[in-house]
């Protein structure tokens, strides 16, 4: 596990599901920005205090969204598909552990009248150790100004698992998977599901939502949903709904690069909370080496030498 912040295991009242994606690897060269696919188009890459107020709803469940989703039938069948690109997405899983990358996550609280009144900002690069170990090192992290809430450490598993899911092989029989049908997203032409665990066990967590799947490279290249677990009967946990958007990282699979969520949690007792979460993933670099490194291990940061 890689390590947080004291103030992040503070015990409060309520609590925010919230979370980031990890992708490992070690630096050799930094894959050019025009060598990547973009995806779908996400929103602007700020989070800003300027934009209404959403409407309130539910976080517990999928929202309802415009949608031009077509009724037509797949190109293959719905099972090959699924067999198919479970089968990509485990392929991108172990394909990610060559990379590192940054990631820069702003959260914030917004006020009744739509300003910021709460922040917490952290960028920090994931990276490997010359022996291929995994640690990570924060290299922004200003006091958090957040007061009305807290991130717990089941928050943070979500950012890290849940917002950037990958469908693998190993995920499939924990999922029903509904095909929608087939939506035009900017260029991409791609095959949509609903997703919904199957059952809910202690100490896991789990997407609820909506994918699209490329229809060519079989991948996914959008999710929609929250996350989702079981909760002690006395916690009073609420989780936002989120979007998660990938880009073509050299031709071959797509990589987390942003994913957003503005929102307002309902909590069983007090007051609603409007949030405003970004999640930005940059600089990825796969790592070259002429040594063999097995598989990636994590480990705490190495330590700097004492000066003489």
């Amino acid at each position: 596990m890689l390590g947080r912040p004291a103030w992040m295991f503070v015990r409060y009242t309520k609590s925010v599901g919230v979370r980031i994606s990890l992708i490992t690897g070690m630096a050799a060269f930094v894959t050019p920005l025009g060598a990547q696919q973009h995806g779908p188009l996400p929103p602007p890459r700020t989070v800003t205090a300027t934009s209404p107020a959403p409407t309130k709803q539910s976080s517990a469940a999928p929202r309802e969204r415009v949608s031009a989703i077509r009724n037509e039938p797949p190109a293959m069948p719905v099972d090959e598909i699924i067999q198919k690109f479970t089968q990509r997405e485990e392929d991108f899983r172990k394909e990610r552990d060559n990379f590192t990358y940054t990631q820069d996550v702003t959260f914030q609280t917004i006020d009744p009248d739509g300003q910021v009144d709460g922040e917490f900002h952290e960028v920090r690069d994931i990276l490997f150790s010359p022996d291929g170990k995994r640690f990570d090192k924060v290299t922004f992290a200003p006091v958090t100004t957040i007061q009305r809430l807290i991130m717990t450490q089941q928050d943070f598993d979500d950012i890290e698992k849940v917002w950037p899911f990958v469908m693998t092989t190993a995920e499939l029989p924990k999922y029903d998977v509904k095909y929608v049908g087939r939506e035009r997203v900017d260029e991409l032409d791609t095959y949509v599901f609903d997703l919904e665990p199957k059952k809910l066990e202690k100490g896991q967590r789990y997407f609820r939502g909506r994918v699209w799947v490329d229809d060519k490279d079989l991948q996914i290249v959008k999710t929609a949903g929250t996350s989702t677990g079981l909760l002690k009967k006395k916690e009073d946990q609420a989780f936002p709904h989120f979007e998660n958007y990938r880009e073509n990282i050299e031709g071959h699979y797509w990589f987390p690069t942003y994913t957003r969520a503005d929102d307002v949690l309902h909590f069983k007792t007090g007051e609603d909370v409007h949030i405003r979460i970004a999640v930005h993933y940059t600089k990825y670099k796969r790592f070259s080496s002429t040594i063999k490194i097995g598989t990636a291990t994590q480990t705490d940061q190495p330590k700097e030498p004492q000066k003489p």
